[in-house]
């Protein structure tokens, strides 16, 4: 098998799977599992951008949302912005996420998709979209959302950071998306002793939601962080 890092990543998602225990109320959703078209536009898209073996900055979000990665397996990439940005159509799902659309206007200020995952890796501590029942529906959650579900899911994720940084990943200096997924991911790193030095960015999520008026300041400073040599 070729050892690039699209062939890496996509062997790790292939193997992904949680069988831990969560707390009530709680469900993963597995996209590679759920939907037959997810592996195949995900392998796609790696095969499109990843297909070297060049060393990349690591991108950390917190775990993917239903209508993002949950659905493309492609960390902040929605269906839109897969087909019309990355040129890779997904028929099976038709998703718009709003944390896609700073990520991708983030991106195109970069230099544009070639250039950005030419030098940048996203995933996720827990690489997995989580559910929360509230009501008669299901909701996402955030792996941090509840300390019980923290817990279970912890030796979990110290394992897929280290598989993620053994894709051939920069660690002395990471980059953490969120203030608060930054705290938690600093409890892993303590522990397990994964990465030098973690820059924090704001969250997608939150700058689309609170501060989308500054947008192109946080953009501004994503590219002055992630260019920095």
């Amino acid at each position: 098998m070729s050892n690039t890092f699209a062939e890496k990543i996509i062997e790790f998602n292939k193997n992904l799977r949680y069988s831990g225990q969560l707390p009530k109320d709680f469900q993963i959703l597995n996209p590679y599992l759920d939907n037959p078209e997810t592996m195949v536009v995900m392998e796609k898209f790696y095969h499109k951008y990843y297909n070297d073996s060049i060393q990349r900055k690591f991108l950390i979000g917190i775990n993917p949302s239903r209508h993002g990665a949950g659905v493309t397996g492609v960390p902040f990439t929605d269906t839109k912005r897969l087909e019309s940005v990355c040129g890779i159509k997904m028929e099976s799902a038709h998703t718009h996420e709003v944390f896609s659309v700073f990520m991708y206007d983030m991106i195109a200020s970069y230099g544009g998709a070639d250039e950005f995952y030419r030098d940048i890796y996203i995933n996720s501590p827990f690489p997995l979209a989580i559910v929360r029942k509230a009501k008669n529906t299901w909701i996402n959650a955030n792996y941090y959302d509840d300390k019980e579900l923290f817990n279970a899911v912890k030796d979990f994720m110290i394992d897929c950071l280290k598989k993620h940084i053994s894709l051939n990943l920069d660690t002395p200096e990471v980059f953490i998306l969120g203030k608060k997924n930054a705290e938690f991911i600093s409890k892993l790193n303590s522990e397990a002793n994964l990465f030098d030095k973690m820059t924090v960015l704001e969250h997608p999520r939150y700058i689309q939601q609170y501060k989308s008026k500054e947008k192109q300041l946080f953009i501004d400073k994503y590219i002055l962080a992630l260019k920095n040599k």
